[in-house]
């Protein structure tokens, strides 16, 4: 039997020493190589954008350049995603230059390359059209006996989506500078703009549970959630023409939005995924059922699927009249196709387990980074209105979606809460969270309506 001496060396040595070692000497060339080329990568971009950055946005920069190559060693898939959004980012800018060396935004009307990809509009439109397209390869992939080969396209789609996502945020930020130095921000400041985002970071951190736990079959119903995104998107783009960039209101013009609205939406993205496993888990679960109130999640599904456009403005409808009569179409084929097929989805879909395992983890990244934003919203709002919390529609939400996730937590790591109740509390999260998110500025008025659907 191991002394109790040995037993304490035996901990100290792990966990100490032996830990650092361990970890740098994992690093291998092309990490040192990956780790240089950021760093040179941001001095450059300091050399070039200076004039454009306050100190707070230097800072910025200087700090995500750890951050950079900590999440690229952590997990290798976005070594190559950074350098082809880098590549292609740089190309869209240098296209943009005119033989004088003068940006030029006409140019994106003018330049093959631009005009039909890597301008900014071209790429999000891109990124929508490949978000569609992977969703529906895993689909097929999810229900057909070649389900490998069509899940291996509908992620390798998912990925070049994200990568488009990227370089067309990145371009759009070069853009609004070009327009007016009193313009450029960068483009987390609206709908439109952070339904992009949305949209890539949900997509991202189901590609990295995807690679984790070495299965594909998640992501046709994590998917649908970017999807029903990206038709929001495409329907606010149509009715509003939200892709033009406009200039910031006063109260966001302030460096805590380019680390707040961020944080929030790590954990938008995150809850979404959760919920949407949650869902996978009910459906695996009432494969075999026939009774028709043990179908509640399909029916709820439907539901919300075709009432949804229902909670726009009445004006906004005739606008896109057409586009939500297509939606409607779609939206009943997707729940009539899972109620038909739902035994066959749940002989794909990973066990219980590994759904539960998903969906806790992303719950639990999520509200680390929602607990992060709301601090970081506490002192926006200090230095804008001066006090940290007044009780605001959106502040009232935030909070109840905060507890929400505290409470789940809470249940799972004391109680073990698991199973059946554990997926329809993340679904109700869901809900909670999307009112919070687009209900508050649609029903609700307050200091952080900025804008309307």
């Amino acid at each position: 039997m191991t002394s109790l001496n040995e037993t304490i060396e035996l901990k100290r040595q792990s966990s100490g020493g032996a830990i650092a070692p361990a970890y740098w000497a994992r690093r291998n060339a092309w990490d040192w190589v990956f780790a240089v080329l950021v760093v040179v990568g941001a001095a450059w971009a300091l050399s070039q954008y200076q004039h454009a950055m306050d100190g707070y946005e230097q800072a910025i920069l200087v700090g995500a350049v750890p951050s950079l190559i900590a999440l690229a060693w952590f997990w290798r898939p976005l070594r190559p995603l950074m350098g082809v959004v880098t590549a292609f980012t740089l190309l869209a800018l240098w296209l943009y230059q005119t033989p004088e060396g003068v940006a030029d935004l006409a140019r994106a009307d003018q330049v093959f390359m631009l005009k039909y990809f890597i301008s900014s509009q071209s790429a999000i439109l891109w990124m929508s059209v490949l978000f569609f397209m992977s969703t529906l390869f895993y689909w097929v992939g999810l229900l057909t006996r070649a389900g490998d080969a069509f899940e291996g396209l509908g992620s390798g789609m998912a990925w070049v989506a994200v990568g488009l996502a990227l370089i067309g945020t990145l371009v759009r930020w070069y853009e609004s500078h070009q327009i007016g130095p009193d313009i450029g921000h960068i483009p987390v400041s609206n709908l439109y703009e952070v339904f992009v985002m949305f949209c890539w970071m949900t997509a991202l951190f189901y590609l990295y549970y995807e690679d984790q736990y070495k299965t594909r079959s998640m992501g046709a119903f994590v998917m649908l959630v970017v999807s029903a995104a990206v038709g929001f998107l495409l329907w606010y783009t149509l009715v509003r023409e939200a892709h033009a960039i406009q200039p910031l209101v006063p109260a966001l013009q302030s460096w805590w939005m380019k680390v707040h609205v961020p944080a929030n939406f790590v954990g938008y993205g995150t809850f979404a995924i959760a919920a949407m496993l949650a869902f996978a888990y009910l459906i695996k679960q009432s494969a075999t059922e026939t009774r028709w109130y043990k179908l509640a999640p399909l029916w709820l599904l439907g539901i919300v699927l075709c009432l949804e456009p229902l909670v726009f403005r009445q004006s906004s409808l005739e606008k896109g009249g057409s586009y939500w009569f297509v939606y409607f179409g779609i939206s009943a084929m997707i729940v009539g196709g899972i109620l038909t097929t739902r035994r066959r989805i749940a002989e794909r879909l990973p066990s219980f387990e590994v759904l539960d395992d998903v969906m806790y983890k992303a719950i639990a990244v999520g509200f680390a980074f929602f607990t992060i934003a709301t601090v970081l919203g506490a002192l926006w709002a200090a230095e804008a209105w001066g006090g940290y919390w007044s009780w605001d529609p959106k502040e009232t939400w935030a909070l109840i979606v905060w507890l929400n996730y505290a409470a789940w937590l809470h249940m799972r790591l004391m109680k073990g809460l698991r199973g059946t109740v554990a997926a329809w509390w993340a679904l109700v999260g869901l809900a909670v969270t999307t009112f919070a998110f687009l209900g508050v500025n649609m029903f609700l008025s307050g200091l952080h309506s900025y804008g309307e659907l």
